[in-house]
């Protein structure tokens, strides 16, 4: 779900404006899955932009508050949204933990990190999401640790079916500051992109996984 589309649409644009979102459909990007894409997002460029940082935190902690309510504690997902976590929870007023992608191999070996009691409430601050697979990890890790997952609050999300999906089976709410509709529909409006690449960035929206420009 997303919150306020003029919200999401300038959240959109101060993302292309500080390229933390980058379009292009002429020399595309390779990610970490191995999928081809025209669009590359790393939303920790926000934190060295205080402005957009600043509205980044504001707007995301409404969103916590609207959808759920004051939770007891915010979690960030390790390394991405530990930032931009921290940064919610200071809004809030509340404890902050992180989760790691798996467990420490020494010390304690912990994989949620910091304080936290079994049967807390806890509200997950996400920066992307794409297929939700190592977001939804990190609520079993949160779950398996007797914390209670309220939901996740994400930065941008692609809006992939199987993203859906995968939280609709986990049930865990998500909502979104902006998402890949917003964005293209944003990158229209300012000229960022024409119609040749608009109907790229539509093409690849069907199947990611198997796209080719």
């Amino acid at each position: 779900m997303i919150y306020h589309n003029h919200t999401a649409k300038k959240t959109a644009e101060l993302l292309l404006q500080i390229n933390a979102i980058k379009l292009n459909s002429k020399n595309h990007f390779t990610w970490a899955s191995g999928w081809n894409s025209p669009i590359y997002c790393d939303n920790r460029m926000i934190l060295s932009f205080p402005e957009i940082r600043n509205f980044v935190k504001e707007e995301l902690a409404k969103i916590v508050i609207e959808k759920y309510g004051k939770p007891d504690l915010i979690a960030g997902v390790a390394t991405g949204a530990i930032g931009i976590g921290m940064l919610v929870a200071d809004a809030l007023n509340l404890p902050f933990i992180y989760v790691r992608p798996e467990p420490k191999k020494h010390g304690r070996q912990n994989q949620v990190e910091g304080s936290a009691e079994k049967g807390q409430k806890v509200v997950v601050i996400e920066d992307l999401i794409s297929t939700g697979k190592s977001s939804l990890q990190a609520v079993d890790a949160l779950r398996e640790s007797g914390l209670h997952v309220m939901g996740m609050v994400a930065i941008f999300s692609y809006g992939f079916a199987i993203a859906n999906q995968n939280f609709e089976d986990a049930k865990v709410p998500l909502g979104t500051l902006s998402n890949y509709d917003s964005l293209i529909e944003q990158a229209v409006e300012i000229n960022y992109i024409d119609k040749t690449e608009l109907q790229t960035l539509q093409d690849w929206r069907v199947q990611p996984e198997t796209w080719k420009k």
